[in-house]
C-alpha cells in the first residue's frame, strides 16, 4: 500500500494534467459563452501538450547530438526529441485555431449580437420562421 501511494505522489504532474484536462473539458461542455468554451479548449490543449512533454522528458538524458568520434551512442542515455518537436507544432496549431475561433466569434457577434450559445440558437430559430 505504501509503495502504491509513493508511486502516485511521485507522479503528481500527471495528476495535475488530468485535473487540467477535466477543467477544460467541463468548461467546453458546460458553459454557454463561446469565449469561455474557447478558454476551456485552450486549457484542455495545454494539459495535453504538458502531458506529452513530460512523457518525452528523461532525467539525466543527453541531447541527441553526439560526436561519433568521441562518444558511444547509447539509446537509453539520449532524450527522444520527437515528442518535443510535435508539441511545438501543436502549440502553433493551437494558437492558429484560437485566432480563427476568435475571428469567427467576432463575425457571429456582428451577425447575432451575442456570443451566448442559447441566444444565438434562439435568434437562428426566429430567422427560420
Amino acid at each position: 500500500m505504501s509503495e502504491f501511494f509513493m508511486d502516485i505522489v511521485s507522479k503528481y504532474n500527471y495528476i495535475i494534467y488530468i485535473i487540467l484536462m477535466m477543467i477544460g473539458f467541463y468548461t467546453m461542455i458546460r458553459k454557454n459563452n463561446m469565449v469561455k468554451k474557447l478558454i476551456g479548449m485552450n486549457i484542455f490543449q495545454t494539459a495535453i501538450i504538458l502531458f506529452y512533454i513530460s512523457i518525452g522528458a528523461k532525467r539525466g538524458g543527453a541531447i541527441p547530438v553526439v560526436d561519433p568520434a568521441t562518444a558511444e551512442v547509447v539509446a537509453r542515455d539520449i532524450v527522444n526529441p520527437l515528442p518535443h518537436v510535435l508539441m511545438l507544432t501543436a502549440i502553433v496549431v493551437s494558437v492558429s485555431v484560437t485566432g480563427v475561433a476568435l475571428a469567427t466569434m467576432l463575425k457571429i457577434y456582428k451577425a447575432y449580437g451575442s456570443i451566448d450559445e442559447d441566444q444565438i440558437l434562439e435568434r437562428v430559430k426566429q430567422h427560420e420562421l
